[in-house]
């Protein structure tokens, strides 16, 4: 250290003038600059000095040094795919008795299997 500060006031906090606390925070925001030197050599405490770049991030002559910027986003699901256009195709079974089945669009299997057995023994009788 070179030079020691002596309070003799009954004050304990000390008064950082406006002027004083712009000097710090630009020299804080020089390139390569690191914080715990210029906290050091002020004899200011590293706290104020992150207290006092969040206070000044809106002064002009630092928005220019600003680095990259953040911003909030979210995450969303992506959309449910928009639902199929009805088939316009049809099928057409014929039983041997005359009876005629007619399908339109696409049944799942499992419903088109029960129509037919149940068309079919319908029939036998």
């Amino acid at each position: 250290m070179s030079c020691i500060e002596i309070i003799t006031s009954v004050e304990r906090r000390r008064k950082y003038s406006r002027s004083d606390k712009e000097r710090l925070v630009l020299a804080a925001a020089e390139p390569g600059a690191r914080v715990a030197d210029v906290e050091q050599a002020a004899g200011v405490d590293p706290s104020l000095l992150y207290r006092w770049r969040r206070a000044a991030s809106a002064l002009p002559r630092l928005a220019a040094r600003e680095g990259p910027v953040f911003i909030p986003m979210t995450v969303a699901p992506a959309p449910a795919p928009a639902p199929e256009p009805p088939s316009t195709s049809g099928i057409t079974i014929e039983f041997a008795g005359g009876a005629r089945l007619k399908i339109e669009g696409a049944p799942d299997a499992g419903t088109l299997a029960n129509v037919i057995d149940a068309l079919s023994k319908a029939e036998r009788r």
